[in-house]
């Protein structure tokens, strides 16, 4: 293990000793407030140093055993222990390198997933449906609930734009790397002589802020309509304007639902969108700034970049940003991502550690 990631750790022991110190004061027993925040974070500190004390007993163990490797006597015995030390402490190493990358507060949230048709007319649209369906059916192995807050179906199926909510643990933490342009090359169902056409659709991911977040917005400069509800609903929804529009009007982001039942529900949950997208915009604009001192190939949100690649005659998926060139596109349209989104944890794992590692140089 690297000397700066031993520093690091180090580093948990002392804080778990304040920590114990701080909860068993009368003090701050009394400010629950307080309590509970000392708690929350010495159940984090000591998470990491129960694992770093275990690394530090394995290497003491290895190095016991190969002591015992000059001994014939004892020579078998010991590189089995050897063995058994240097894998729990690979395993270890895993585990804390992990637990020491800085987390982003929003991956725990829920998300929006918003799909919209690019180039391609009909065949972009149908695309969007594939993409919406592939999400839904992802979701649905991790044990994640969806549901459509907004659609613009086109004529031929799919749709021209779809709005999804997810809602689960740890839900934009895995889904924020599909933001980007995403292309699909096949033969459209309306190409009568085979052809290949290449068309786009877009995906913007946003974590679900908090209701104290959506309660900072100024009344005053939102602007609602109400409007009949189009499409399947059934009589309630045909009889009555219960979708609403909500535009923000200093930035001009509109957001819809018409899902909903009544226009009450609708209103909470198109403000729940607004309020995911003026986020998304503040974020983006940080980003923005920090891109002039780091660039990063993951998570920039630019709706404009290529991420990825469907080849549907060679049963293709490439992943631009990583290199990414998986075989298995049908099974990756009925929603296993589990690879792709694996791999992309992965590599945002590495540069953050990469990182760190210049930080402390």
């Amino acid at each position: 293990m690297k000397p700066f990631l031993r520093q690091q750790l180090a580093r948990y022991a002392d804080r778990l000793g304040e920590l114990e110190f701080l909860l068993s004061r009368e003090d701050i027993m009394q400010d629950m407030a307080q309590f509970l925040k000392l708690s929350r974070e010495h159940t984090e500190v000591a998470a990491v140093a129960t694992r770093w004390a275990r690394h530090q007993q394995c290497e003491t163990d290895l190095s016991s055993a190969r002591d015992l490797l000059s001994d014939p006597d004892m020579a078998d015995m010991a590189q089995e222990e050897i063995d058994t030390a240097q894998a729990e402490i690979n395993q270890l190493e895993v585990e804390l390198q992990r637990m020491l990358l800085p987390k982003d507060p929003d991956d725990a949230r829920n998300a929006f997933v918003e799909i919209r048709a690019g180039t391609g007319g009909d065949e972009s649209a149908l695309f969007a449906g594939d993409l919406a369906r592939m999400y839904t059916r992802y979701c649905d192995r991790r044990g994640w609930k969806t549901e459509i807050m907004s659609a613009s179906e086109s004529e031929l199926g799919g749709y021209k734009e779809v709005v999804l909510r997810v809602e689960g643990d740890s839900v934009y933490g895995a889904l924020k790397f599909e933001s980007g342009g995403h292309r699909v090359q096949r033969v459209p169902a309306t190409e009568t002589q085979g052809r290949i056409h290449t068309s786009a659709c877009t995906v913007a991911v946003l974590p679900e802020p908090d209701e104290q977040a959506a309660i900072q917005i100024n009344p005053s400069e939102l602007r609602i309509d109400t409007y009949r509800a189009s499409g399947a609903g059934g009589q309630h929804i045909n009889k009555t304007d219960s979708a609403v529009r909500i535009t923000h009007l200093p930035t001009g982001i509109v957001a819809e639902c018409q899902d909903g039942r009544s226009q009450h529900s609708n209103k909470a949950q198109a403000m729940r969108v607004l309020t995911a997208r003026i986020h998304e915009k503040e974020r983006s604009e940080r980003a923005a700034k920090d891109a002039a001192q780091r660039k990063s190939l993951i998570g920039s949100g630019d709706r404009s970049d290529r991420i990825r690649t469907y080849n549907f005659p060679q049963g293709r998926l490439t992943d631009h940003r990583i290199n990414l060139t998986l075989y298995k596109l049908l099974a990756i349209m009925e929603g296993d991502l589990d690879d792709v989104i694996q791999a992309l944890q992965a590599y945002e794992a590495a540069q953050q550690l990469a990182e760190l590692e210049v930080g402390q140089a």
